[in-house]
């Protein structure tokens, strides 16, 4: 008897191509968990968090953040994390279920560039982290749209995203970050080709769109071999420069001596003179009374 084959994985602008490699979701996992550390935790910038009783997180990824609020919060009635990836969804909620939140975290495959299939005014908060990874500059004014639809007026909509690749010592890992931006800005994920090509445009974009009350807070943080994140940031950097190779190869001209430069830049971010400088942002704003 054939075995039930797996759902279709929807099409995806992610710039990872195979999101249900175990190498994805580690990467993935580990980054979810960088970023939750090197911001202060998860909602370190809201004044009352215990406020929001309805959270939803797109892009929820394996489900870490979501998770984590749960149990820092647990007044919090309903957190929901959305994703398009059915692998995702799937070892988040196994996360729920043993970390024994799954009372009240749930997790759904759902492409929010189409639909969030909740509610008008469902939600008081709607959080997304890293959207970079996947939407286009031309995509952000369709989403913001559908969170003015499924936020409750005066919710909190929060978005975290990162520099598009920092500063560093390292000359090899320096021309990965040049390679890597100039392949997200090819294929239209950065507004401009500096590395602040997403961070400098959104609170514009979310004051445009109609938030109000729209606020920023600014991470910069800065790796070398004294910090205890600096081997979560090495581990980060040789995932992420394996797994981009076929964004890479589509959006720029990879350099035949790509596989040397990437071994040169992990051995070089072994140096003890190493550092890097990356900055971290979080935007926040209020829905309007639609």
């Amino acid at each position: 008897m054939s075995q039930p084959s797996e759902p279709r994985e929807l099409s995806s602008t992610y710039f990872v191509q195979d999101r249900s490699s175990d190498e994805e979701r580690k990467r993935v996992q580990m980054q979810d968990a960088m970023y939750t550390k090197r911001l202060g935790g998860v909602l370190p910038e809201q004044p009352e968090p215990i406020s929001f009783q309805r959270v939803i997180d797109i892009g929820c990824g394996t489900g870490g953040w979501l998770v984590e609020v749960a149990k820092t919060y647990p007044q919090i009635k309903l957190l929901i994390g959305a994703d398009i990836s059915h692998r995702m969804v799937e070892y988040a909620r196994k996360l729920a279920h043993d970390e024994q939140v799954d009372d009240r975290v749930e997790f759904h495959v759902m492409d929010a560039l189409r639909m969030i299939e909740f509610p008008k005014h469902y939600f008081d908060l709607i959080n997304q982290r890293l959207g970079l990874s996947y939407l286009r500059t031309w995509d952000w004014p369709n989403l913001f749209q559908k969170y003015q639809y499924a936020a409750r007026n005066g919710a909190v909509i929060r978005l975290t995203e990162s520099d598009v690749f920092g500063e560093t010592n390292s000359p090899a890992l320096t021309k990965l970050f040049a390679l890597a931006r100039e392949a997200f800005y090819r294929a239209g994920h950065m507004f401009t080709p500096e590395r602040t090509g997403v961070t400098s445009e959104l609170p514009g974009l979310m004051q445009r769109t109609g938030f109000y009350d729209v606020e920023q807070r600014q991470i910069s943080l800065h790796y070398n071999m004294n910090t205890p994140e600096m081997e979560a940031f090495r581990e980060d950097m040789k995932l992420t420069f394996r797994t981009i190779v076929p964004f890479l190869r589509k959006w720029t001209l990879l350099p035949e001596n790509y596989e040397a430069l990437y071994q040169e830049a992990l051995r070089e971010m072994q140096d003890p003179g190493f550092t890097a400088d990356w900055d971290t942002v979080t935007v926040w704003g209020k829905n309007p009374p639609q």
